[in-house]
């Protein structure tokens, strides 16, 4: 099974993003704003191409190259995400300024491009360091300070729930590459309580975490609560079987954001458990092969890439199906290569292209040999 993680891989990847095309169809034509009702297919579909050519791409780079440029991306991801606040270019949307906009680019989200290169410059860090990653210094305080400056740019933008869901990928790699758990426990409560706090002192934030614990209160079914709240009644709604493709109610303007954050419960209303339980387990398929892609890793560099590429992916998916269940208070991660995104889109499938180039070099480079000293034949006289 580990042998065929590229090809679980993909197919869960396919099987995601063709239902994200299907729902974009019937969610897109009923957004408020826009009038022509394809508008959205149409452009997560030229995304997912434009994605599709980057995957094959970077599944072709070497991981030599990804190591040499690894602190320039990095470096140029900061820069990116600095621009978000600059006049002009920064572009500010309901409160948060997650995008900017550049000649010749258009508008884009930096912070879901700073994922896949925070990844990358963490694994070329302890394969360079590979024997110090249980020392303080350069097993945890200075990686952990390298990744520390875009996680606090993106949480600065008031997109705490990517800043998080990042820091806990990275928690991840530096546990599994072996730095101790004396340094990274009391990181991670020292973290929790500094989000805690800042919960607790946003009143908007603070109000989603009232409205969530009481979610049948009719106060908070208009208010902060509006969209966990009409996500649970289209899930009702839809039952075990769903009420038919393009049949849905809640789409209509009931539920905000249908097409981005809460398309998942659309999923529910409209195709039924079935379709709901297909999508948790292409997630399940996606993490079984990420880790089976970095079991299989020959060297540490790609070791730490593959398991850092699969928490980027599984673990904002994880917390907004969590969200859209009302699980947890609602955040707004889409969900990935199912939710509009190109910017989401493209960074979703250029990490499964890494993800399948470290397989595939894996499977092709042949397993190194002791050195055999010279053969002497000598001749024996009796």
């Amino acid at each position: 099974m580990l042998r065929r993680s590229s090809i679980l891989l993909c197919v869960a990847v396919a099987a995601l993003v063709a239902l994200g095309l299907t729902m974009l169809t019937s969610t897109g034509a009923w957004v408020h704003g826009v009038e022509a009702p394809y508008f959205f297919l149409c452009k997560q579909a030229s995304m997912a191409a434009v994605g599709l050519v980057m995957a094959v791409l970077v599944a072709q780079v070497s991981p030599e190259l990804l190591r040499k440029y690894a602190l320039l991306m990095l470096c140029i991801s900061c820069v990116l995400l600095g621009l978000c606040f600059v006049p002009g270019i920064g572009v500010e949307v309901l409160g948060a300024k997650r995008w900017i906009h550049l000649p010749y680019l258009g508008q884009f989200q930096p912070s879901e491009l700073s994922k896949v290169s925070v990844v990358i410059a963490l694994a070329a860090w302890f394969a360079r360091w590979q024997t110090e990653v249980h020392s303080c210094w350069r097993g945890f305080v200075m990686p952990g300070a390298m990744v520390a400056v875009p996680v606090m740019l993106i949480a600065v933008e008031t997109d705490v729930g990517t800043a998080l869901s990042l820091s806990v990928a990275v928690a991840a790699v530096l546990f599994c590459v072996g730095s101790r758990l004396l340094y990274i426990i009391p990181t991670a409560v020292t973290v929790m309580a500094g989000a805690a706090y800042y919960i607790r002192h946003n009143d908007n934030r603070w109000a989603r975490i009232l409205a969530w614990w009481d979610l049948e209160d009719p106060i908070h079914h208009s208010d902060q609560g509006m969209q966990q709240w009409r996500a649970l009644l289209a899930l009702g709604n839809g039952g075990p079987w769903g009420v038919g493709l393009g049949n849905g109610v809640e789409k209509f303007g009931t539920l905000t954001f249908a097409h981005i954050d809460f398309i998942f419960p659309v999923v529910g209303e409209e195709l039924g458990l079935p379709f709901t339980l297909g999508v948790v387990f292409c997630y399940v398929l996606i993490t079984v092969a990420g880790i089976g892609i970095a079991m299989q890793a020959t060297t540490v560099f790609n070791r730490c890439l593959a398991l850092g590429l699969t928490c980027v992916v599984v673990i904002p998916a994880m917390t907004n199906i969590a969200v859209t269940t009302a699980v947890i208070p609602n955040d707004g991660l889409p969900l990935p290569f199912v939710s509009f995104g190109g910017t989401s889109l493209i960074a979703s499938l250029v990490a499964v292209g890494l993800l399948v180039g470290i397989h595939r070099r894996s499977q092709s480079d042949p397993a190194a040999e002791f050195p055999l000293q010279p053969k002497f034949r000598l001749p024996v006289r009796l």
